[in-house]
């Protein structure tokens, strides 16, 4: 059975809290967090401390806090050689204080506090300083039903910003489709088939193969016709920077409509 201390109470925290607690292979045995009224709820589930004076032995001892509070909490620890681990997707390993053992637990998903979420399915991305320590944190990640990725820092680093433009932006334009839509009295749920379907066929396709609509065609009368429906002239300028970045990737930003051998059929 693994023994873990988790440190924070966060979005990742509170989801990393539930995983914990319902697998058979791990026994939370403390939660800390600094502001004590964020944790007091589940003090019938688990220990809770406001008090690093009273954290307990643990197998591990997990940092789910905000990336700027990784190096001043893992330095406040009360104690050494014991294995620490944080769970940014951007902050190095060696940004946790050497005094103890060093590692990564990065999960690789969008956490909300409303969301529920299969932890199966979240692939964990693992660091190490010794390499001791490898296989009991894939232990870990298995532990929680989850398939572990030994990485470097430059890798999770570049996953981490991947991950922006998959899921931030895209949120992001989400939200800017909202706004658009709900102007002129849309139902936002429309849309949402065509989010799933999009999401949908990059799992089977390349991003580059599952490309479709006016810029890849290269439909300059109806990209006309969007911008001039566009009020808003920060969503206009994302809208011509994303065609231009479509237009660019495939090849078609010189290419007149009359002279193109094939055309893209699809109505988006």
């Amino acid at each position: 059975m693994i023994t873990v201390v988790l440190l924070g109470a966060g979005n990742v925290a509170i989801h990393l809290y539930k995983a914990f607690k319902s697998s058979d292979a791990v026994t939370l045995i403390q939660w800390y967090n600094r502001s004590y009224s964020a944790i007091s709820s589940y003090a019938n589930a688990v220990e809770t401390t406001d008090d690093l004076s009273q954290i307990k032995a643990a197998d591990i001892y997990i940092l789910a806090i905000s990336d700027d509070s990784i190096t001043k909490l893992s330095k406040d620890l009360p104690f050494e050689n014991r294995l620490v681990a944080h769970t940014s997707g951007s902050v190095s390993i060696h940004d946790l204080d050497k005094k103890n053992q060093r590692a990564v637990f990065y999960p690789v998903q969008t956490f909300s506090k409303g969301a529920d979420l299969d932890f199966s399915a979240i692939p964990i991305c693992i660091e190490v300083t010794e390499k001791s320590n490898l296989q009991f944190m894939k232990g870990l990640a298995e532990a929680l039903g989850c398939t572990p990725y030994r990485i470097t820092t430059e890798q999770r680093q570049t996953i981490h910003l991947s991950a922006v433009f998959v899921n931030n932006f895209t949120n992001q334009l989400y939200r800017i489709a909202h706004e658009i839509s709900d102007a002129k009295s849309i139902n936002f749920d429309i849309l949402k088939p065509l989010i799933l379907e999009t999401a949908k066929k990059v799992q089977d396709m390349s991003p580059y193969m599952a490309q479709t609509g006016p810029a890849k065609r290269n439909d300059k009368k109806t990209i006309r016709r969007h911008l001039k429906q566009i009020e808003n002239e920060a969503h206009k300028a994302i809208y011509e920077l994303l065609t231009a970045s479509i237009k660019k990737t495939h090849g078609v930003s010189t290419v007149p409509n009359n002279q193109r051998k094939t055309k893209d059929k699809t109505g988006h």
